[in-house]
């Protein structure tokens, strides 16, 4: 197969992670006889550095020819510590999702057995774990109206959703249910908001072309405390935007580091794949970030062009890391590997046709940094 994908590494550790995904990519076009053509381009704060916009024209253009999209991370803290500044590096990422139709976020969360001492909750809490989220990615508040009163002392975010926006997303979720354990949570806050009122309404109505998916419905604070509580209850979760981007990263503490977790932006026409961590600008530049995350969205990007089994060796690959503990220090303090070495050991496992070298192993965990 044939792919244009489009690299967009972004700020802080986004390049450092975003080199072993490309990597792995190339070590899977290799071993399968694939062209992956790869053409970076600028987003975020290093945008605005350069041009001014933290979505260049140049950019976007790019993204709209190509079959997909690899994406960093976006942030800096000089953008971060200015409530006056009038644009921000994740203006670009709202207006990427926007402009492209991404509204889809679907975010996997796999614990791993070996890395259950890692988490803050208990073994038998999180043993099994096997979640999807969707979240629907461009409607909501934070792409509603936006207002300041002209003495600056009254704010307002206006959230809005149509029955349109909540049935397309919807409809991937209930499919996804299909195809895993069939059940599926709403997560909502339908005792306040009138929006919540609508998504429920619409999921019920669904739910009667889905019979065999079971559904239920949760209120949003009441997802948050079960999901630490009891997070095996969970086989897919649907909810709006705002509230999926608080509940998948309370539930990135499950896995043990958010440095584990991918995700797919899917749209009809248009496609990006990143880790749901954020650019970790303390990190920059040593060497340290976990690459994990970004691989296993290059493992998602595959599943999109219905490549299962090279995605499959992607997740195998990284399982293997991780029982070996060829991982990074915020998995592993006692021997880590840097960046560098947890891919190549990835892309190694690759092309060495699923076989561990173990003089590798012993030498990745003596050099690190």
């Amino acid at each position: 197969m044939k792919l244009k994908i489009a690299v967009l590494p972004g700020d802080g550790i986004g390049p450092e992670v975003i080199n072993e995904s490309q990597k792995i990519l190339e070590a899977i076009a290799q071993r399968f006889d694939h062209s992956f053509e790869f053409e970076s381009a600028s987003v975020g704060a290093i945008a605005i550095d350069k041009f001014g916009n933290p979505l260049p024209e140049k950019t976007l253009a790019l993204c709209k020819r190509s079959d997909a999209i690899l994406f960093g991370a976006i942030g800096d803290p000089k953008y971060d510590n200015d409530p006056s500044a009038k644009v921000r590096p994740e203006q670009g990422l709202l207006a990427l999702r926007k402009e492209l139709g991404l509204f889809a976020n679907i975010r996997p969360l796999t614990a791993y057995d070996k890395l259950t001492d890692q988490s803050p909750l208990k073994e038998h809490i999180i043993k099994g774990v096997d979640i999807t989220i969707f979240r629907e990615l461009t409607g909501g508040i934070y792409f509603g109206e936006k207002s300041l009163s002209q003495n600056e002392e009254v704010a307002t975010d206006l959230c809005s959703y149509s029955k349109y926006e909540i049935e397309r997303v919807a409809k991937l979720a209930f499919q996804a249910a299909q195809s895993r354990n069939n059940k599926l949570t709403l997560v909502d806050k339908a005792n306040v908001l009138e929006t919540s009122r609508l998504w429920r309404k619409q999921i019920a109505l669904m739910a009667k072309d889905y019979p065999e998916v079971a559904v239920d419905y949760l209120f949003v604070d009441n997802a948050a405390m079960q999901l630490i509580l009891n997070p095996k209850q969970f086989d897919v979760i649907l909810t709006e935007n705002m509230f999926g981007d608080i509940l998948s990263d309370e539930a990135s503490v499950i896995a043990g580091s958010i440095g584990l977790l991918a995700s797919a932006s899917i749209g009809n026409d248009n496609a990006l794949f990143e880790p749901i961590h954020g650019s970790y600008p303390q990190a920059k530049e040593l060497n340290i970030a976990n690459p994990i995350a970004s691989i296993l969205s290059s493992a998602m990007l595959l599943d999109h062009f219905n490549l299962t089994e090279e995605a499959n060796m992607i997740r195998e690959a990284v399982e293997i890391a991780i029982q070996h503990e060829a991982t990074t220090p915020d998995l592993n303090q006692t021997k880590p590997f840097s960046t560098e070495q947890v891919g190549e050991f990835i892309r190694q496992f690759i092309l060495e046709e699923n076989q561990i070298n173990f003089e590798y192993l012993e030498i990745g965990q003596s050099t690190i940094i």
